[in-house]
């Protein structure tokens, strides 16, 4: 017998957390009917659904990067129509869930995969797993705004101290951050003051955007699959 959250999240429904959310609400039934508790399991002959949506759990794992551009919504369906993520893949790649989000103007790597239990632990603070963002501002990068920068700044849900901090072009910021907090690195720059001109994600862990270009998707290669599951404890996938 398996958690619920988790047979949820590896048949690419939703993160792990997001699969608790769903429980908590009613929204899931085993064999048609409602399960509410999060210790809740299922066998795999058991008939799992969402919504009424009976899930299937893939065999294999599947994981993807994406660049994302601004204007694009990290959501599977957008109420205003806007364009999705999911417009920008493949259609076997449908299916998978994003690890965390980028909000709308924000661009830079995405990853995507049906692999829960990896999600929850490359979102989850207590792994800190480690994100690197470029942003360009105005005015232009100053030494006197790094230090400040590199101090923290106090936001609506507690102090923000970005793990490191430079001036990686005259015109840009790079800053690594591990906390998975809301919007962090956007919150962090306004409260200093600062516009944003462009805010891109370069890097998860141990997955760098690389050359891949702006909307455009590619399978992530073997090594980096092991490289992002041992940073997270977890062993090759089988």
């Amino acid at each position: 017998m398996e958690r619920l959250q988790k047979l949820i999240a590896n048949a690419g429904v939703c993160s792990r957390r997001a699969a608790e959310k769903l429980i908590l609400a009613g929204r899931v039934t085993v064999n048609g009917r409602v399960v509410t508790e999060l210790g809740s399991g299922a066998e795999p002959s058991d008939e799992v659904a969402v919504d009424g949506d009976v899930i299937t759990v893939p065999k294999r794992h599947r994981y993807v990067a994406l660049h994302k551009p601004a204007g694009v919504v990290t959501t599977r369906k957008d109420p205003e129509g806007r364009e999705t993520v999911y417009d920008l893949l493949y259609a076997e790649d449908v299916a998978l869930h994003p690890v965390g989000r980028l909000d709308r103007d924000s661009t830079g790597l995405l990853l995507l995969t049906n692999d829960g239990e990896l999600t929850h632990r490359l979102t989850h603070p207590r792994y800190g797993v480690e994100k690197v963002y470029q942003v360009w501002t105005r005015p232009w990068p100053q030494k006197a705004m790094l230090a400040k920068l590199r101090r923290g700044v106090e936001l609506e849900d507690g102090p923000a101290v970005p793990k490191a901090a430079r001036i990686a072009a005259p015109d840009s910021y790079e800053v690594t951050v591990a906390e998975g907090r809301n919007r962090e690195v956007r919150r962090i720059f306004e409260a200093l003051g600062l516009e944003i001109l462009l805010l891109r994600r370069v890097r998860i862990g141990p997955i760098g955007l690389g050359h891949l270009k702006e909307g455009k998707a590619r399978p992530l290669r073997p090594d980096e699959v092991d490289r992002l599951r041992e940073l997270v404890g977890l062993r090759a996938p089988g």
